[in-house]
């Protein structure tokens, strides 16, 4: 069961570190203060989420992940081509697609019924600030469309 911890676990860390670096992009690219200081807010808050999860790796004896991937490199390159077009709203809505993507990479962690209880427990706990920020995200995409 370890093992099998261990590699969803390394799934949901390279997910987390996508996140926290997607973040970060976003945040530096932005030319509003608010959005800068509410991505610089969940990038810190993903890589702390990612440390938990490695944390755990490393007490069930595994090697924890500490890159993203590949897919999220060339999201991000896709996401620097549309803001290059200087739309903050498309930004806005490649955050929130990201968001959609760990939020459901977390959702099928917690229905995968040969997690150990306690790793269950981490990841639900982990899920908890995921949730928030899709829904944090969700709420601004939702507003920068209204006022186009």
């Amino acid at each position: 069961m370890a093992n099998h911890d261990i590699r969803v676990l390394n799934d949901l860390i390279e997910t987390t570190i996508d996140s926290a670096e997607g973040y970060a992009e976003a945040a530096s690219e932005t030319q509003s203060p608010r959005f800068n200081f509410t991505f610089r807010e969940r990038a810190s808050e993903r890589r702390l989420v990612a440390t938990r999860l490695q944390q755990k790796v490393e007490e069930l004896g595994g090697t924890p992940e500490d890159d993203g991937s590949v897919l999220a490199s060339a999201h991000r390159m896709f996401t620097n081509l549309r803001k290059s077009l200087h739309d903050e709203t498309a930004v806005i809505d490649e955050v929130e697609r990201g968001e959609d993507h760990i939020k459901h990479k977390f959702e099928d962690a917690l229905d995968d019924e040969d997690v150990s209880p306690p790793t269950h427990a981490l990841i639900a706990d982990a899920y908890r600030s995921v949730r928030s920020g899709h829904e944090q995200m969700r709420g601004l995409k939702r507003a920068a469309h209204k006022t186009q």
